[in-house]
């Protein structure tokens, strides 16, 4: 014969009630009673029916997390499977879900989108990325569906909740590490420009050369691919500027992965020719050659806090937008090497 929540609640010795309230994580539960509650639907191999208790209560419990396009190699980059440990941390401790989408377009994802929105298939949805004029963006905000973005918004930054890092704050940081270790030609190496994080990197590491009195050289900046032929062009033309860098501040890990190989090829050394300093420092930055110096931007924090904000989100929908800043740490290794005065 099947378990019940009575049975549940016999062996536990409390109400029916309170197993319900403990199978839904009810914040006024003392964790006394829920450790209890959880104890007696172990011994007696009880498992609730969240499909029951979902059309119920009108809720998934699973939260949708919208990946970039996967056709962009963005599953490759370490951020992602760093920031989704985050995300099902918070998620274990609620007792959700999570549903990725699976566009390799940006059509496929925003189709996806729709289908989760209105199939009701989530309670919420997590965008690991901002960008300029995102589509995806905007439909959930003309749909009135709780959502949080990792990353600043590029438009509504004041009525959407987002977490982010100080990205501007961090590219000034690592330029004025650069200026102060003597490096007075520094070069940017970004992304996608579409990136809002790619631009606040940047436009950091503008005002520092700005405030330094150094002026800003077109050709110093250059956004590329890096999962394309093109980012080692990229890097070879900075190199045979008559005025060449001696440092180059390059906006993620995996793109210095890819950095180093090329210098390598060049035959340049890092960091007795030209210093790297890059951002995020996933496990990669500490075992390329040389270990990278980067900027920890707390991946992990970043989708923990994601979550814990759209749940606030989904349980009070009129509350005012949150944004909530992880801080971030500037992390030395042997890529950046001082100039001789």
């Amino acid at each position: 014969m099947a378990v019940t929540i009575k049975d549940v609640a016999k062996l536990a010795n409390v109400a029916p009630s309170t197993v319900s309230r403990v199978i839904a994580n009810n914040p006024r539960i003392s964790e006394k009673t829920k450790r209890k509650v959880r104890k007696a639907m172990s011994e007696l191999g009880y498992h609730p029916n969240f499909i029951a208790r979902s059309l119920a209560n009108k809720s998934s419990d699973v939260l949708g997390i919208i990946m970039p396009k996967s056709g962009d190699g963005s599953f490759l980059n370490p951020f992602f499977p760093t920031v989704m440990k985050g995300l099902s941390q918070a998620a274990h401790d609620d007792h959700l879900g999570l549903q990725i989408t699976t566009g390799i377009t940006e059509e496929e994802i925003y189709g996806e989108v729709e289908k989760m929105v209105h199939g009701g298939r989530v309670d919420g949805l997590i965008l690991l990325y901002s960008k300029v004029d995102d589509k995806v963006l905007h439909y959930l905000r003309e749909a009135n569906f709780p959502f949080v973005v990792i990353g600043k918004p590029y438009q509504y930054e004041s009525s959407i909740s987002h977490v982010d890092n100080d990205n501007f704050q961090a590219g000034k940081d690592v330029a004025k590490y650069l200026l102060d270790s003597g490096h007075k030609d520094i070069a940017f190496i970004g992304g996608n420009a579409d990136l809002v994080v790619t631009i606040e990197r940047m436009k950091g590491y503008e005002a520092a050369l700005k405030e330094a009195g150094i002026p800003l050289r077109k050709e110093y900046a250059i956004h590329e691919d890096f999962m394309l032929e093109g980012g080692k062009e990229a890097v070879k033309r900075l190199m045979e500027l008559e005025n060449s860098p001696t440092a180059l501040i390059v906006a993620d890990d995996f793109m210095s992965l890819g950095v180093l190989n090329m210098l390598d090829e060049l035959g340049k050394d890092v960091p007795g020719d030209i210093s790297v300093f890059s951002f995020n420092n996933v496990l990669l930055s500490e075992l390329s050659k040389p270990p990278l110096s980067s900027v920890d931007i707390n991946i992990e924090s970043l989708g923990y806090q994601a979550v814990k904000l759209l749940l606030t989100r989904i349980k009070e929908p009129s509350s005012p937008a949150m944004r909530m800043i992880v801080p971030y740490q500037l992390v030395l290794r042997s890529s950046v090497a001082k100039m001789n005065s």
